[in-house]
């Protein structure tokens, strides 16, 4: 049974939801950001029930010139298997059953109050994308942070900023064969909502009442099949950077994909960076910076890839120093 507390809403807190004519009334979501990784991010059925085991070629197989009457030694490539596990995003939404039907609204009352568990679960999936840590949260799914955090990756770029003042641009190719969210085998993708109707619900006092209730669920995860094709441009200093070292630091990071065609090439920021490319793409006589038409909206491109925002991107990362 549900518990009636600090997650059930009160009569006074329904009565700032309805507007002067009675009406359920519109919330401005001021609390919403703005995450457009699911524009762009491919999505592929894991092949283990707990997420996607990888097969990774770590060793070519040596191969030799051959003189006449000379032999040469037989060899082999090595592979190793790595395991990317889902975690289990769940909410439920309660409210008493009576509450909900004030005034008649019921449907639209549910509606403008799961809007929120919506919005949550879409703020988690962006922050863990970016920075969810499994040593740390092993509930979760493992982001891009943890896994490149040092200057020893190759595909980190050093923008040398100091402090903890610092954002990071990511560049993702999304493909099957490159980088992708996966899902447990034979479960359903994307974020599940089932209304489990009317249940009995229970106060802090133990007395019980009817309510609805809702459940929200995602069992999301982060395949990094071949980690070339994910670029990070770490440690830009917020208060101080310029458009054009970024356009450099963009340059570098995009030479160092082996192939952007080989997927969907997508460049990631936050507010504060693409702010900043997108007044740079507004002069005309920029060839690399380009807002372009796509799918009826204006995008900013760099080099064709569009440039995307995920307010989930901190301006108060440490930058990396080793």
């Amino acid at each position: 049974m549900g518990t009636l507390g600090n997650n059930a809403l009160t009569l006074a807190e329904w009565s700032k939801r309805v507007d002067p004519s009675g009406d359920v009334a519109a919330v401005v979501e001021t609390l919403s950001q703005t995450n457009e990784i699911l524009e762009d991010a491919a999505w592929v059925e894991g092949n283990l029930p707990t997420g996607h085991r990888t097969t990774v070629r770590t060793d070519l197989p040596t191969v030799s010139w051959r003189k006449l009457n000379y032999g040469i030694k037989p060899s082999k490539s090595r592979t190793k298997q790595v395991d990317d596990t889902c975690g289990m995003l769940e909410s439920y939404a309660e409210m008493d059953k009576a509450l909900s039907e004030l005034n008649g609204h019921t449907s639209t009352f549910r509606v403008s109050e799961e809007r929120a568990f919506l919005e949550a679960m879409n703020q988690e999936f962006a922050d863990t994308f970016v920075y969810g840590d499994t040593a740390l949260e092993p509930e979760k799914y493992l982001g891009l942070s943890p896994r490149f955090s040092s200057l020893e990756h190759e595909n980190v770029v050093n923008f040398g900023g100091t402090g903890n003042n610092c954002t990071s641009i990511w560049i993702v190719c999304w493909s099957d064969q490159t980088v992708h969210f996966t899902f447990p085998k034979g479960s359903t993708g994307g974020l599940t909502h089932k209304d489990l109707g009317e249940v009995t619900l229970e106060d802090a006092n133990g007395g019980k009442y009817q309510g609805l209730r809702t459940h929200f669920k995602w069992t999301p995860g982060l395949v990094v099949r071949d980690w070339r094709y994910v670029m990070r441009i770490a440690s830009i200093d917020t208060t101080n950077f310029g458009t054009e070292s970024l356009r450099h630091a963009l340059i570098q990071a995009l030479n160092k994909i082996p192939n952007t065609n080989m997927g969907k090439t997508v460049i990631y920021c936050n507010q504060t960076i693409k702010t900043q490319l997108d007044i740079e793409a507004s002069d005309k006589n920029n060839v690399m910076l380009k807002t372009e038409n796509w799918e009826g909206k204006p995008v900013t491109t760099f080099w064709g890839c569009p440039i995307r925002r995920v307010d989930s991107i901190l301006n108060t990362e440490s930058a990396i120093t080793a």
